[in-house]
């Protein structure tokens, strides 16, 4: 799921666990990110929604969110944020971060 504003994300969020990852195409860590995402965590947890803010088409909700670094990893359960994670991230400490 694409989001590029503010109104967006907050619906994609409000019910369930969520993954918001802000990222960029020309980023080879998002890249990567994407590919861990795909391969790694969705198997496992099917239930998972992935929302990508793609910070060039959306760089007024990346500084909303103070992103200064991608990849950015927002983990939600049930519209309230409970973990962050700059960088590549290993799925099992995202998994374990959505309980």
């Amino acid at each position: 799921l694409d989001v590029k504003t503010k109104a967006d994300l907050d619906e994609a969020v409000k019910a369930g666990k969520a993954l918001v990852d802000f990222w960029a195409t020309w980023c080879g860590p998002c890249q990567m990110m994407g590919q861990k995402i795909e391969r790694e965590l969705l198997p496992q947890m099917p239930e998972l929604k992935v929302v990508k803010v793609n910070v060039d088409e959306a760089p007024e909700l990346a500084a909303q969110f103070g992103i200064m670094s991608i990849p950015a990893l927002f983990c939600y359960r049930d519209g309230a944020k409970v973990a962050e994670f700059i960088g590549v991230t290993d799925a099992a400490t995202i998994r374990s971060a959505l309980g």
